[in-house]
């Protein structure tokens, strides 16, 4: 199914690049198409002294069992009494919010630096074998990211841009976190409860925009790369994802974008020695990772003239179109990211 979600997202990057060669327009350097969907991260450079804060919002929601892209049910998973199942326990709900902070500074037009911070609240729901209920809650600093943007490619018009994703994600989210359950006080919780990853991860990347009228149409390839095993003997699976969009200039002030992502993820690699398999589906390192396929629709804003001249916000709805998980997990549901930015 990975090929298959990249297939479609390189078709549509080759499309995107075909119908840029067609025109000969120059871009607006603002503008409420000049930069990508809010869901895309380092997108675009900036010039020589120029800063950019960013302040994204993301409300994720994951409910229903899938055993690769099957549906099956908590009962199946956790069994009864009498016939008892893999585990006994099995997540039926899981929520996040992610509150992220960033800010961009340009030394030169060629480099382009960048830092993020994040905050996550997470809340998982549960079901015993029994059929006992019972919720598990995390809430703290995440991860935080430090890289920079190089720019490799600008055409002569500026109607094509290239440019490098160079990056690091430094582990100040805890992987320690703890909440009550049934059956221990002050538990230790699963690797998807967990607020960070707990290694130092290399994000390489490559980001690819043409402008062409009142169209911006792009493409991203990245990659996060666990470089070690964290303090408790494990590293998240490594990750790859494209993403292909097109936007288009509405007004002055408003644009629309559609946007194509294929993602893929390995398992964990390693496990910790106080987290029992048995016990829940989200304490085995075998049901973690998989194959994504999703259409993200996006409202951008610019203001260009006023009090607020120069703030951007942003809207995308994102919709999962395909899931091939390993092993047993929750499915994702439909989720909203919002956003604002200033560039000065």
């Amino acid at each position: 199914m990975l090929f298959l979600s990249f297939a479609v997202c390189l078709a549509a990057l080759t499309g995107a690049a075909a119908f840029a060669d067609l025109t000969n327009h120059h871009p607006a350097s603002i503008g409420p198409s000049s930069h990508a969907p809010i869901g895309v991260m380092g997108d675009h450079t900036h010039q020589a002294g120029e800063w950019m804060l960013s302040y994204r919002f993301m409300d994720m929601r994951m409910e229903g069992l899938v055993e690769g892209s099957d549906q099956v049910s908590a009962a199946s998973v956790t069994g009864s009494m009498m016939m008892p199942g893999s585990v006994m326990v099995a997540p039926t709900r899981m929520d996040m919010q992610m509150q992220m902070l960033g800010v961009m500074y340009a030394p030169s037009d060629a480099l382009t630096l960048m830092l993020m911070t994040s905050h996550k609240r997470y809340s998982m729901d549960h079901v015993t074998r029994m059929g006992a209920r019972f919720t598990t809650k995390a809430e703290g600093l995440g991860d935080t990211k430090v890289g920079g943007l190089i720019r490799l490619y600008e055409s002569a018009d500026s109607s094509q841009r290239v440019h490098l994703n160079a990056g690091l994600s430094l582990p100040t989210g805890s992987i320690d976190e703890k909440d009550d359950t049934p059956a221990m006080a002050d538990a230790k919780l699963p690797y998807g409860m967990q607020l960070g990853s707990g290694s130092v991860e290399l994000l390489p990347g490559i980001t690819w925009q043409a402008y062409s009228g009142a169209y911006n149409v792009g493409a991203q390839l990245s990659a996060a790369l666990p470089l070690e095993r964290n303090d408790n003997d494990y590293r998240l699976g490594k990750s790859a994802a494209l993403t292909v969009w097109v936007a288009r200039k509405a007004t002055d002030y408003l644009s629309y974008s559609l946007r194509l992502t294929g993602e893929s993820q390995g398992k964990i690699d390693g496990a910790r020695n106080d987290l029992n398999p048995k016990m829940v589906t989200t304490a085995n390192t075998d049901n973690y990772g998989g194959d994504r396929l999703s259409l993200s629709y996006g409202l951008n804003a610019y203001v260009p003239d006023g009090r607020l001249q120069g703030h951007r916000f942003a809207l995308e709805y994102t919709l999962p179109l395909h899931q091939d998980l390993n092993g047993v997990q929750l499915e994702r549901e439909p989720y909203l990211s919002a956003g604002w930015q200033l560039a000065f």
